[in-house]
């Protein structure tokens, strides 16, 4: 029979070893998590300030931007230790947090950009009963309930950690994902078919609603005769599609392809982009184009120059 030793703590390997590059990295991941941390946080901040921002559409977008900020704080602290570290270990208790508020966080982003799109639509489609279509009673369950997000992420964290890992405990990657994990398990197909299922579910849930909302948002659209109107409406619409475009592009890439043609590499470099690089840019893409938000940050901007 093989050896089996019981892993109680993992070596999350990163993307280089090399002293002069982590440096470089950690002052570079360093700022953008703090500019990230200063637009997420900032926004939510305006949404709660202002009330000319107190609808449901920049209540959306500030629960945004806390998912964003989340997902971001779940993986790049541990990341900056490890450039700074030569052990580079994170417990197994600690990996399984991670993986768990991870896929959390992410699942409510999914979820949060097929609310925005649904919400998108009825704003364009239905401007006089806005108020009225999107009440609280019903943006507000879309926004707090994470009963569904909560059980995605407890089903592949359980699925993963209930398994047995053996040899080596060495992740070749920033942070405790699920494809690299699996490389460490011993085979159990059912449980890989339930983690392609559900994170498949979730993505086509998604999409579709997605999808659906913007067939009838083009609809509204061409129904529009002002050229004005139209392209108003199709720059707004423009840059949220842009968010959920390559959000869902970066999930589809890492967890929903095939594992036959899966590369670590690859996975960890979208990895970074999606975790670190994407929160710090969808407050840019969600809301600095929107007139309302930038005339609350100039009354801010005013108020404190003094």
């Amino acid at each position: 029979m093989e050896n089996i030793t019981e892993v109680t703590e993992f070596v999350l390997k990163g993307f280089t070893d090399n002293p002069d590059l982590k440096i470089l990295f950690f002052f570079l991941f360093l700022v953008i998590y703090l500019f990230t941390l200063l637009g997420n946080l900032g926004l939510i901040v305006l949404v709660i300030g202002d009330s000319r921002l107190h609808n449901p559409m920049y209540y959306f977008l500030s629960a945004l931007s806390s998912a964003n900020a989340c997902y971001s704080s779940v993986i790049t602290p541990q990341m900056l230790v490890d450039f700074m570290s030569t052990e580079k270990t994170i417990s197994f208790l600690g990996c399984t947090a991670q993986m768990f508020l991870a896929i959390t966080s992410g699942t409510t982003e999914c979820f949060l950009l097929a609310a925005t799109t649904c919400d998108c639509y009825v704003a364009i489609h239905s401007q006089l009963l806005y108020a009225v279509s999107m009440s609280p009673r019903v943006y507000t369950p879309l926004i707090t309930s994470y009963a569904g997000r909560v059980l995605h992420a407890i089903i592949h964290t359980v699925a993963t950690f209930s398994l047995s890992f053996h040899g080596s405990n060495e992740i070749s990657h920033i942070f405790c994902d699920i494809p690299p994990l699996g490389n460490f398990l011993f085979g159990h197909p059912h449980k890989q078919l339930l983690l392609h299922f559900c994170a498949g579910f979730v993505e086509i849930v998604t999409i579709l609603i997605v999808l659906i909302s913007y067939g009838f948002i083009l609809c509204a659209i061409l129904s529009i005769r002002s050229a004005e109107g139209k392209w108003k409406v199709f720059s707004t619409c423009g840059s949220h599609l842009t968010g959920v475009f390559i959000s869902h592009a970066m999930v589809l890439f890492m967890y929903v392809r095939p594992s036959s043609i899966y590369a670590l590499e690859h996975a960890m470099i979208v990895s970074i982009f999606y975790s670190i690089v994407i929160p710090k840019l969808n407050p840019l893409i969600n809301s600095l184009r929107n007139k309302d938000v930038k005339q609350a940050m100039k009354s801010v901007w005013k108020s404190t120059d003094l």
